[in-house]
């Protein structure tokens, strides 16, 4: 690939990565997904730094920690003006386009829903956009849909309705930009471009209280195997575990429609594409939701990357952030990438020439609780705050709260944060947690052992 390619994010919300055949999963879900797998690069470990959808994605704009942008929950807007991905991309000849959820606009709508700056179900201003020219979106895509119908709106502010299954309709608004791409450059426009897809699916249906795969799909996945951390378990996915195979199919199917778009229009061979999540499920078994919290049904997402460099990279099992997108793109764009930024570039690691990679991910986890975790290849360990304040973005105090030696339950169905024997070990990972909170510009705060 010798000229800049062109570059494509797409991002699922709410998928736990052994929903993936490439990940272990033996139905037939995501055929077209495993076959890019095989063909490119698997993160075989990777980690949402922010299990929660607003913060996520204010981690991928920017580079940043949620706790650096004010970003931490839902509902707090990405600051103004603020060095985004797209602006960095623009700044350097790319054209940029987002389609799908953006759910960085609204500020403190909860508890104040119409005001002037609720932007849930209203036209995203421009200023508000991270610098993305095309613009194809909804600020809160699950308060302007269902599993079948709804609405966005377009850069000029016009609502775009939309009509049948939703992940099927963003992946035909994805390959209309890939058509409006083709038709420029036959116009002499030959710009590579950065396209962020944000799907929402399968992420559970807010109003519905529960998750709406496509029709038939309640049949087509009955047959599933259970995942480890769910058998026995209480929680909602007995009932929705169907549903929720059905929309990652989806996304599996959109995702090779895009690739087909971009082989007729000849783009093909110049795109570079990742694919991830911004946290898991746990079906409401860890807490009354389905994520915000340390456990790997909400942190370990699934993640490739097709085209380039990563062509043939096989499967890294090194521990990765969702932090580390930001810098891969750029990277991968031939774009600076700021020293502010928290994470490091992939490419490198699919090459196999990465030096000193970390040995641990962090995550800060907010809204259910206010909490901290690391994870090392064999080992997790979190703290959470005694007296949680929603709209507090950190604690003084922590109190630890988990531990799980991954390497005889990985299923993290035994805490142990109370056993003398891991003692030691609890005391090491302790240390590494401080230096992330450092590193993300926290103060040091007292963690306590468990009461």
């Amino acid at each position: 690939m010798a000229k800049r390619p062109n570059i494509i994010f797409y991002f699922s919300d709410q998928q736990r990565w052994d929903t993936m055949g490439c990940y272990g999963q033996k139905l037939p879900v995501t055929p077209n997904l495993d076959r890019l797998a095989a063909e490119g690069t698997l993160f075989e470990n990777a980690f949402t730094c922010q299990p929660v959808c607003g913060p996520a994605r204010a981690c991928l704009q920017t580079g940043l920690y949620a706790t650096q942008l004010g970003c931490f929950r839902n509902d707090y807007k990405l600051p103004l003006g603020i060095d985004t991905l797209a602006r960095r991309f623009n700044a350097a000849g790319y054209r940029t386009a987002y389609i799908g959820k953006w759910h960085l606009a609204s500020q403190n709508t909860f508890g104040n829903p119409g005001s002037e700056e609720d932007y849930t179900t209203k036209p995203v201003p421009v200023e508000r956009r991270g610098g993305y020219e095309y613009w194809l979106a909804a600020d809160v895509l699950e308060f302007t849909s269902h599993g079948y119908d709804g609405y966005m709106y377009d850069g000029d502010g016009n609502k775009v309705e939309f009509t049948g299954h939703r992940v099927d309709c963003i992946g035909d608004f994805t390959v209309d930009y890939v058509r409006q791409v083709a038709r420029s450059r036959e116009e002499g426009d030959d710009r590579p471009f950065f396209l962020f897809v944000s799907q929402i699916d399968p992420h559970h249906q807010n109003d519905h209280n529960r998750y709406e795969g496509p029709f038939g799909s309640k049949k087509r996945f009955a047959d599933y195997e259970v995942p480890g951390d769910l058998i026995g378990t209480g929680g909602d996915w007995r009932e929705n575990f169907p549903d929720y195979l059905g929309s990652c199919n989806a996304l599996d199917r959109n995702v090779q429609k895009l690739m087909d778009a971009l082989e007729d229009h000849g783009l093909k061979d110049d795109t570079v594409l990742i694919y991830t999540s911004d946290h898991g499920s746990h079906f409401r078994t860890r807490n009354k939701e389905y994520k915000r919290c340390c456990e790997d049904a909400a942190l370990h997402v699934p993640m490739i990357a097709w085209g380039g460099e990563f062509l043939g990279r096989g499967r890294v099992p090194e521990l990765v952030s969702l932090l580390d997108i930001p810098s891969t793109l750029l990277d991968i764009g031939g774009v600076p990438v700021p020293e502010t930024y928290q994470g490091r570039s992939l490419l490198p690691l699919a090459q196999g020439t990465a030096r000193d990679w970390p040995e641990a991910v962090f995550a800060q986890i907010s809204e259910a609780e206010t909490g901290r975790c690391v994870r090392t290849k064999d080992f997790k360990y979190s703290v959470t705050a005694p007296e949680f304040h929603y709209n507090e973005p950190a604690s003084d105090v922590y109190v630890e709260d988990k531990f799980y030696v991954l390497a005889d339950d990985p299923h993290e169905r035994r805490n142990l944060v109370t056993d003398p024997k891991w003692a030691a070990k609890r005391a090491e990972l302790r240390e590494i947690l401080y230096a992330f909170l450092e590193k993300a510009g926290e103060k040091r705060p007292q963690i306590l052992p468990h009461p």
